[in-house]
């Protein structure tokens, strides 16, 4: 190798700025963290109708899923059908295991008064906007909340991301 690849050497003018960027940035972000000034909050907008659901796996497959209130059964989510539905509940009881919560706890579905529908994890206070998943993934969890039996069985008016 040549003599100047082994003795690089970096402007100390370079080293500086670019100490004095990560210094700003880590200032600004904890400026923010702890006052608060210049994070923006969004208020939820109100909620016009909500449910607190329950979900439980069988030994066969079906996802059965009931009103926490009365633990009535709203439906039974059969292998191959409602994929969004089984994919989210999945990626959220992920994050219960590992925050070391059980499944005891409900969900929160509701549908807010701009036609947003918002589920939360009471447990982890993870909420997330089904409305930003397009409208048949956001159809399957909004059928959940009328009670309608045929969620995420496939023909040609209905399709809810799954087969």
């Amino acid at each position: 190798m040549s003599e100047a690849a082994h003795n690089l050497s970096v402007p100390k003018g370079a080293l500086i700025g670019a100490a004095a960027i990560v210094l700003f940035a880590i200032g600004a972000g904890a400026t923010v963290r702890l006052t608060g000034y210049g994070h923006s909050h969004m208020t939820p907008p109100a909620t016009v109708e909500s449910m607190d659901l329950t979900f439980e796996d069988s030994t066969d497959g079906v996802v059965n899923v009931y009103r926490a209130a009365d633990h009535s059964l709203v439906r039974a989510i059969h292998p191959g059908e409602s994929g969004f539905i089984r994919v989210a509940m999945r990626g959220l009881a992920r994050e219960r295991m590992l925050a070391g919560v059980g499944s005891a706890p409900p969900f929160h579905l509701a549908r807010h008064s701009n036609g947003q529908y918002t589920l939360t994890d009471t447990a982890t206070k993870k909420v997330i906007d089904l409305n930003a998943f397009g409208a048949d993934n956001l159809r399957a969890f909004s059928q959940l909340m009328t009670g309608d039996k045929s969620v995420g069985k496939q023909d040609d008016n209905q399709k809810d991301g799954s087969k």
